[in-house]
């Protein structure tokens, strides 16, 4: 457990700093540069997410269970994820209807993911990563929409074509992952192969 802490310290903590440090992080990006503030920045969130990973599966191999979820929060998870692969999808595609709506697509995707392990896992190792990512979620949502309105940012209109790309580009991700990737790396079949 560790490892998966010290991960997402790491991890979150860089994503973090836009949330409760932006003046300090304009500032570091002048004087470093852009390249090498990004520099930092992905090496830094890279051995971060390495340490998620890892301290995550060193977990796994001892198990703490606090509960046993319902067989029927499986379904949930599977139609909440299903909602996190479209909003993810629609961060990348311009002019769908969530990201006019909704402004920040990929962080309600990453709440609705966290939220959808946290009803479908009940051991420890689960919680304390999901949990950690559904806190972020929610405060770098309100953080961005605080940006948004100081800045009177404004998102352009939706389009029927742009939204109905976001469905299908996000629903086809999500069989990908569903149905194959995601036994291929973490090793479990979410809808019961």
């Amino acid at each position: 457990m560790p490892y998966l802490i010290l991960g997402l310290v790491l991890f979150l903590g860089v994503h973090s700093v836009r949330i409760v440090a932006d003046g300090w992080r304009t500032q570091m990006r002048a004087r470093l540069g852009e390249g090498a503030w990004k520099g930092l920045y992905s090496v830094a969130s890279v051995v971060g997410l390495v340490l998620v990973v890892w301290g995550y599966g060193l977990a796994r191999q001892q198990p703490v269970v606090l509960w046993n979820p319902p067989v029927g929060m499986r379904h949930a998870a599977s139609l909440l994820t299903l909602i996190a692969f479209v909003l993810l999808a629609a961060a990348y595609v311009p002019r769908n209807v969530f990201k006019a709506r909704l402004h920040h697509p990929m962080v309600l995707s990453v709440k609705v993911w966290a939220l959808a392990h946290l009803i479908s896992n009940g051991n420890l190792a689960d919680v304390v990563l999901f949990g950690a990512f559904l806190l972020w979620a929610v405060l770098d949502f309100r953080a961005a929409r605080q940006r948004d309105r100081a800045q009177n940012s404004v998102y352009a209109p939706a389009t029927a074509a742009g939204t109905g790309i976001a469905v299908v580009v996000g629903t086809a991700a999500w069989a990908g992952f569903a149905f194959w990737a995601h036994v291929w790396l973490i090793g479990v079949a979410p809808l019961g192969r």
